[in-house]
């Protein structure tokens, strides 16, 4: 069969409504790879709707030659189509070619979509050279307390990927003046401890260390409580027979 008909026949099956088949044709073209392939499967990816089928994109492209794919993704890292960008850094994160670090750019980094910057996180903290592990670490906690839950967590898993190299951007993090980027940067340390900790759990302890730390002072540290705090009048004064009455005699009704 020609190469434009595999090719075709590859991109129509990948066009199907149902997910399923097009489960089965990534699938198919991961299990007999071919270099004509890659093409098809890379623009697919730009546009697929469905999880699955995209993860199995990205499986399939692992199944061909790594120097192939990777000069076939970068350009999709500078699409102004989020998802392109997303799903290649996901795929070259698989691939864990070493050589496509510097692909890995600030702009991918601090990119708007947290889609596309959880994606470069993740295969910023797998490629990184162990030299710039400490440089990667400082900038990505620029985005400590950034999004939801997800987009944290993902941005915790980096630093624990990163390792201890992270330690010192992560720690100086949890004395910002932003609670929220404290209250991660704790839950990051928390799970640099232990990596096998969930991340709901290092949030709900990174809460309380955070509580008890920024705890409001006791009156004895707090001037205004004083003054608002008078001294009790002392024994025998007018003031002290007035507040503390005399107890009832017994044999009164009151006692």
């Amino acid at each position: 069969m020609a190469e434009g008909d595999i090719t075709a026949g590859l991109r129509a099956a990948l066009d199907r409504d149902d997910a399923s088949l097009r489960l089965r044709a990534a699938m198919d073209a991961g299990t007999r790879p071919n270099d004509a392939f890659i093409a098809v499967l890379v623009d697919r990816c730009a546009v697929e709707p469905d999880f699955f089928v995209r993860d199995m994109l990205t499986w399939a492209l692992t199944r061909h030659d790594a120097s192939l794919v990777v000069d076939a993704i970068l350009p999709e890292l500078g699409s102004p189509f989020p998802q392109a960008r997303s799903q290649g850094l996901h795929t070259l994160s698989k691939i864990g070619d070493p050589r496509t670090w510097n692909a890995i750019t600030p702009a991918l980094l601090d990119d708007e979509e947290s889609s596309v910057a959880r994606a470069a996180w993740r295969a910023a903290a797998g490629l990184v050279p162990d030299t710039e592990r400490a440089a990667l670490a400082a900038a990505l906690a620029r985005h400590l307390g950034r999004g939801d839950i997800e987009t944290r967590r993902s941005l915790s898993r980096a630093f624990v990927m990163i390792g201890e190299e992270s330690g010192p951007a992560v720690d100086a993090a949890t004395e910002a003046d932003d609670e929220a980027v404290r209250v991660h940067a704790l839950a990051t340390r928390a799970l640099m401890d232990d990596p096998d900790a969930g991340f709901e759990g290092a949030v709900d302890h990174a809460r309380r260390v955070n509580a008890q730390r920024h705890a409001p002072a006791g009156p004895d540290a707090d001037p205004v409580a004083e003054q608002q705090a008078p001294d009790a009048p002392e024994a025998g004064t007018p003031d002290a027979e007035q507040q503390a009455p005399d107890a009832p005699e017994a044999g009164t009704p009151d006692a």
